[in-house]
């Protein structure tokens, strides 16, 4: 055998002493090979140094092998942890991850376009807005999607989500339980749906315990965003004495301009809260009170749920929902009386 040659399935199968449809069922889960078989042509590939050939597969069993995630570049720290999750349970069934990047929802029409280029198997969408129209053309060119922390109405498509009035209720409840009257919420931007959400649900929930016109700043779920929505507020207004944050980037950032610009002590004269609970939250310097997400147990969740749709598209949409878990820190304290 020419040593420059690409080893084929035909090689091993010759080589083996079995079919090359024998060989080819080996490398594809799900199909039927016995043990001995299955040793037998593993062994012999090792031997002959033979990788089976992606695309080949891919002709055989129709699938790509790829699963398009959706990701916003909009700087998140829960992104990462959700996205290197993903990949690993992905990788786990054999399928790879095509990432793109969505800048604005104006950009999603171009990201569609790809993903039917590359045919992928599935979509799970973790940071961009659906509605059913969207879904519609998913369901047209045959490619279910999950949605990762939000839905969309009538659940057209299958949604794994985090109970954000679950959690922020509980996060309203402490601050009202230490008299908190003066609030100020920090929101993500308004095209995201999961800041709006957890904005709305805040506003409501405080109207619920008799606080009503609570002022709202936006950022953009990043670190410098949540520093300059609080000095924006403090440009022309007074100190509140409590802020709610749509997540937890833009909590620290808060924290960070309240001390170093404007002499605040945290917890003394500001409580502040997060949502999310990415790793920064349980640094010494901020130990912030907020609601971590059960980001295993969604991950989890969705690549099953997607993987069960591409078996079986039939199947009808999902919602599966989790609760969070509250992380009482040291940012949240008494609020600071008037003299």
């Amino acid at each position: 055998m020419n040593s420059k040659k690409r080893v084929t399935s035909y090689d091993v199968a010759k080589a083996a002493g079995v079919s090359q449809s024998a060989v080819s069922r080996v490398y594809i889960d799900g199909r039927s090979v016995s043990k001995k078989t299955k040793s037998k042509v593993l062994a012999t590939a090792n031997e002959l140094g033979y990788k089976p050939n992606a695309i080949a597969r891919m002709l055989i069993t129709k699938r790509s092998g790829m699963v398009a995630v959706i990701l916003s570049s909009r700087v998140n720290l829960i992104y990462p942890e959700v996205l290197s999750l993903l990949n690993k349970r992905l990788s786990e069934k054999n399928e790879r991850v095509l990432l793109f990047n969505l800048d604005d929802a104006a950009g999603l029409d171009d990201i569609l376009e790809h993903i039917w280029t590359f045919q992928v198997d599935g979509v799970i969408a973790i940071a961009a807005h659906f509605d059913n129209q969207s879904i519609n053309k998913f369901k047209q060119h045959q490619i279910p999607v999950v949605l990762y922390n939000r839905r969309v109405s009538g659940h057209s498509a299958s949604s794994v989500c985090c109970n954000h009035e679950q959690g922020i209720y509980e996060l309203v409840n402490i601050l009202h339980d230490y008299e908190h009257s003066k609030y100020l919420v920090v929101s993500g931007p308004p095209e995201s749906d999961v800041a709006q959400e957890r904005c709305e649900l805040a506003i409501k929930t405080l109207a619920g315990k008799g606080v009503i016109d609570v002022p709202i700043q936006y950022g953009d779920f990043s670190y410098d965003s949540g520093r300059y929505a609080f000095s924006q507020w403090m440009a022309s207004n007074p100190a509140p004495t409590a802020v709610i944050c749509s997540n937890d980037a833009m909590a620290i950032g808060v924290i960070d301009e309240a001390r170093t610009q404007f002499g605040l002590k945290v917890p003394e004269d500001l409580s502040v809260v997060g949502f999310d609970g990415v790793n920064a939250v349980f640094w010494h310097s901020y130990q912030l009170t907020t609601i971590k997400q059960p980001v295993e147990q969604m991950t989890k969740a969705a690549v099953d749920i997607l993987l069960e749709q591409i078996a079986s598209p039939e199947n009808p949409a999902q919602l599966r929902v989790w609760s969070g878990s509250l992380i009482e820190g040291n940012t949240v304290g008494p609020a600071k009386n008037e003299t």
